[in-house]
């Protein structure tokens, strides 16, 4: 029998490339809202004894628990297995404590997940690019934690745009360990940002580490919220010589005019994005922005 697939409504667009990918059965629901703005849903489809498959990324507060809501009705209903999946997952730059009582976010919703009960064959959520990789060991009790690295689509369209001469570049220390490995499976070289500490926590580029004059640069971050480090970074490049800047991230957030800022900044050539985050959805015709599916990535590895 095949797996039915349902997602929750800022995942919609997303859910039908995933099932044009795979064998899947269309999951109904009636979704609804009171006078008062609660939320009423309803499961049409009967997923008792069914392999269940949720996707959605918790891009709000409403858009988790509509998540958690459902994948806790389903197990009520008798789904047998549960896969939860979410391309996105929010506050996980949340992920540990810098100042004495800070709310780590990041875990406190990994536990909210962790408390949909157990279905028949179990529970597991498959997660995409987290921000620190530490964050899938939060999950805790039956909810069996997956991540998965969108290496290859990254790879894929760097090579698309690079071809075999260019430098795989990050923006900041954070990324650097991750666009190394990139740069050692494309066989290209990996430049980073050395940033000198000034006095009141301010920092100034001292460096690059590698020569990218004449070259083709790709940033890679696998987040870009305002896009200032991109900006920044890209700027540093381009005054050390690259020919070309192009920027590659797996999760489009583009808050605060980011694409507006980074087009008019003028040195960045395009940025390329997945579609884990509704917001890229925004700019789907925009040619300074590309967009690559997660689709077939989450359909093979359902699958």
């Amino acid at each position: 029998m095949k797996r039915i697939l349902f997602a929750i409504k800022d995942y919609m667009d997303l859910a039908g490339k995933v099932k044009a990918c795979g064998d899947f059965e269309d999951g109904i629901l009636e979704v609804n809202h009171f006078s008062d703005g609660e939320r009423y849903q309803r499961i049409i489809s009967v997923v008792e004894n069914r392999d269940v498959v949720l996707l959605g990324g918790t891009v709000s507060d409403e858009a988790t628990l509509e998540l958690y809501d459902l994948a806790c009705s389903f197990v009520s209903y008798g789904a047998d297995s549960l896969t939860i999946v979410i391309p996105y997952f929010g506050y996980s730059t949340m992920e540990r404590s810098v100042l004495s009582r800070e709310v780590v976010t990041a875990k406190t919703r990994a536990r909210l997940l962790s408390s949909i009960p157990k279905s028949n064959r179990g529970n597991k959520v498959l997660l995409f690019d987290l921000h620190a990789e530490g964050i899938q060991y939060y999950f805790e009790h039956d909810l069996y934690p997956v991540h998965v690295y969108c290496k290859q689509i990254v790879m894929a369209v760097a090579r698309q745009y690079g071809g075999n001469d260019f430098v795989m570049a990050s923006a900041d220390a954070g990324r650097a360990k991750w666009v190394e490995s990139l740069a050692n499976d494309l066989g290209v070289n990996a430049a980073f940002i050395l940033k000198r500490r000034l006095k009141d926590d301010n920092t100034e580029v001292s460096a690059v580490n590698a020569d990218v004059a004449g070259r083709i640069v790709i940033i890679y971050d696998d987040m870009i919220r305002s896009g200032g480090s991109i900006i920044n970074a890209a700027k540093t490049y381009k005054e050390a010589g690259a020919s070309r800047i192009l920027v590659i991230t797996t999760h489009g957030l583009f808050v605060n005019q980011a694409i507006d800022k980074m087009r008019a900044c003028g040195v960045i050539e395009k940025i390329i994005c997945t579609d884990s985050h509704i917001n890229a959805l925004k700019f789907h015709d925009d040619d300074f922005v590309e967009i690559h599916s997660l689709a077939k990535l989450i359909s093979d590895v359902i699958s």
